[in-house]
């Protein structure tokens, strides 16, 4: 019962009441001595599992700590949306981080940000500030042993794991829903909000005076430039100044420089290579290569028609692509994308599209509006909403065009005869084939002596129809 009420005990009370006034039970106790009872035979977990369900339960569960371990056994990584509006390409929008964290010495090794929703591309990228030790990367980076991912689609991508597996690195894919199995990437989600991102303009969870936890009208935003740039100073600053609590007093800097691991390092070419998507082979041609139904060429395509490439390319970078000998190996160059539109078509397709999803999302919204007239006893649910005879034909005729069934026309191609070993019920051969000199492909039996009508016969076989 304290299951059901959702660990409401006044609620458990009031029903035991009533269930002794109807002569099921004894009167129960009190509500403070029923208070006692059950947090003495209910833990604090339990009692807030009843109450919040099991994410509520494991707040009071005791985690143990892994070992530290040494630099670049262990990265996490996560993508965490920034809870900060920002300026991209003038609508307000709240970025999305990925990042990758060592876990022996907390060193953020390698970020990306995306203006919108992230994606293998947003991995990729990450991963490659990551593993790259040059500048302006930073002493972080190399080649971990191991990364921890949370089933994210984006992390267990085609093309995300065959960089791993290239780099031979081992992916551990932890459950769902336990934050718990990557406690160092998760508290630097935590961090970043509280020790930076709480004091930006356009902060979204901001205590607001009055009802309405609006955004003032004249806040100026920050540039999506200008939070990259900051992110990544304070992300310098984490790495080279910030002491956390498990590090002793030291700096992230400093216990990766205390540990003596060797590092394994990937040349920045060969990098960018594992990092791209794979396409396939394709010939290249007096036109280039064709790629999605589009041209790529290149200055350096000058008298390689008929050569045989193998194509890869970053994902939703569809302007270029790069372009391998598909027998060495050997990089041949880029290609850029033929007859590319001008920002003034592409401006003008961005605005057709915003206008065709604003209206389609009017119209959605008016067909899902249904009105109910408000009830005060007990009585079936009214629809509201009046339509006079004219005004429903008018929109039936108007939708009349938008089913498919209704734009068919079959007496384009009539349908063939079905085979005369098939047996095809008498209701289907008269439409199908015609019966010859006007008679219908069924014959009915003369009554039977008993004056009831014989049943039908069909003209193949003589079976009932």
């Amino acid at each position: 019962m304290l299951a059901l009420w959702q660990g409401n005990v006044a609620a458990v009370h009031r029903e035991l009441t009533a269930r002794a006034a109807g002569g099921e039970g004894e009167p129960p106790p009190s509500i403070p001595t029923l208070h006692r009872a059950i947090r003495r035979d209910l833990s604090p977990g339990e009692r807030a599992g009843l109450a919040g369900g099991e994410r509520a339960a494991r707040k009071h569960d005791v985690f143990l700590a892994r070992p530290r371990g040494w630099r670049n056994q262990v990265w996490e990584t996560d993508h965490v949306q920034a809870p900060v509006l920002v300026d991209v390409d003038g609508r307000a929008r709240r970025p999305w981080i990925t990042w990758f964290t060592d876990c022996a010495t907390n060193a953020i090794t390698g970020v990306a940000v995306t203006p919108v929703h992230p994606s293998r591309e947003s991995v990729l990228a990450a991963l490659r500030s990551a593993v790259l030790r040059e500048d302006p990367y930073g002493p972080f980076g190399g080649v971990p042993e191991k990364i921890r991912v949370d089933r994210g689609k984006d992390f267990l991508s085609r093309t995300v794991t065959a960089a791993f597996d290239l780099l031979d690195v081992t992916v551990e894919d932890l459950p769902a829903y336990t934050p718990h199995l990557k406690g160092t990437v998760e508290g630097l989600n935590r961090a970043v909000e509280s020790m930076f991102l709480a004091a930006l303009p356009g902060y979204a969870r901001q205590p607001r005076p009055g009802k309405r936890p609006a955004r003032p009208k004249d806040e100026v935003l920050l540039g999506f430039e200008d939070f990259t740039a900051r992110l990544l100073e304070w992300t310098r600053w984490w790495n080279t100044e910030h002491r956390p609590a498990p590090l002793r007093g030291r700096t992230p800097l400093q216990a990766w420089q205390d540990d003596p691991t060797p590092l394994r390092d990937v040349a920045a070419a060969d990098l960018w290579t594992f990092t791209l998507e794979d396409a396939g082979a394709r010939m290249l041609t007096t036109r280039g290569i064709r790629f999605k139904k589009r041209d790529y060429v290149g200055p350096w395509m000058t008298g390689q028609a008929g050569l045989q490439v193998r194509i890869r390319f970053m994902p939703h970078h569809d302007h270029r692509i790069e372009v391998y000998h598909a027998a060495t190996g050997r990089y041949l160059g880029p290609a850029d994308l033929a007859d590319r539109a001008t920002e003034e078509q592409v401006s003008a397709v961005r605005r057709a599209r915003a206008a065709r999803a604003r209206r389609l999302k009017k119209d959605l919204e008016a067909a899902q509006r249904e009105r109910y007239a408000a009830a005060t006893q007990a009585e079936p649910p009214r629809r509201l909403g009046a339509l006079t005879g004219a005004q429903a034909d008018a929109e039936l005729a108007q939708s009349a065009d938008a089913g498919l069934s209704q734009l068919a026309l079959p007496d384009v191609v009539p349908p063939a005869a079905p085979p005369a070993d098939w047996r095809t019920p008498a209701s289907l051969a008269a439409l199908i084939t015609p019966a010859p000199s006007g008679r219908d492909s069924t014959t009915t039996a003369p009554d039977s002596p008993d004056g009831q009508a014989a049943r039908p016969t069909t003209r193949e076989d003589g079976d009932a129809s």
